[in-house]
């Protein structure tokens, strides 16, 4: 695990050393920016501008993120957003993904997430749209529970699509999963934005 942390730098530290007990193969995300490409690696500056170098693999999936509207999300979409808990005990959306059909149900629940302190991840189906004051009121449903979902005006709304690496240029915005696999930090999964377009989170 020393040698994962070592290349990986200060962006992972506190995740790794949170694993030092668990699997070996454990996951972790790095958000940043491409700063070089080639056909087995990939360097990035991650958010807290730290320089990050993977290996690549010869199957890695790839994954476009692009822009779509509020009036994408309708009653029986399956999405996941990233919110911030509120007093009132609602959840204010930082950033929304409407998932494709072929991927509802994906990680279906509510837990914490590593975007911003106290945040959360709900991936759930919408049961309910309504109009607010403070934006456009969601209730969501997931297995075991629900949450009601405050989108304030303004807020990024995503959706994916399979990709290639042809979305990996310098400057791209990209949020990988990588773990360490064979002694190397390895991408095994990468999101990117095209023609300039910075992914929520």
């Amino acid at each position: 695990m020393k040698s994962l942390i070592t290349a990986i730098g200060l962006c992972c530290i506190a995740s790794f050393a949170a694993a030092q007990t668990a699997a070996p193969a454990t996951t972790v995300r790095i958000r940043g920016t491409v700063l070089a490409v080639s056909p087995a690696s990939l360097t990035v500056k991650d958010r807290s501008g730290e320089t990050v170098a993977l290996a690549l693999p010869a199957q890695l999936p790839v994954q476009e993120v692009y822009p779509i509207t509020l009036a994408d999300i309708k009653s029986g979409s399956f999405i996941g957003t990233a919110a911030l808990p509120q007093a009132d005990g609602t959840q204010q959306a930082i950033a929304v993904t409407v998932f494709p059909e072929s991927a509802r149900g994906t990680g279906e629940g509510h837990r914490p997430f590593d975007l911003q302190p106290q945040s959360t991840m709900t991936n759930a189906t919408v049961a309910d749209v309504v109009a607010a004051p403070s934006g456009r009121r969601l209730q969501l449903k997931y297995q075991g529970g629900e949450q009601t979902l405050v989108i304030p005006p303004g807020t990024p709304i995503v959706t994916f699509r399979p990709a290639d690496r042809s979305l990996l240029v310098p400057g791209a915005s990209v949020s990988i999963t990588a773990q360490e696999i064979a002694g190397q930090p390895t991408a095994t999964r990468i999101s990117a934005g095209r023609d300039g377009f910075a992914l929520p989170y």
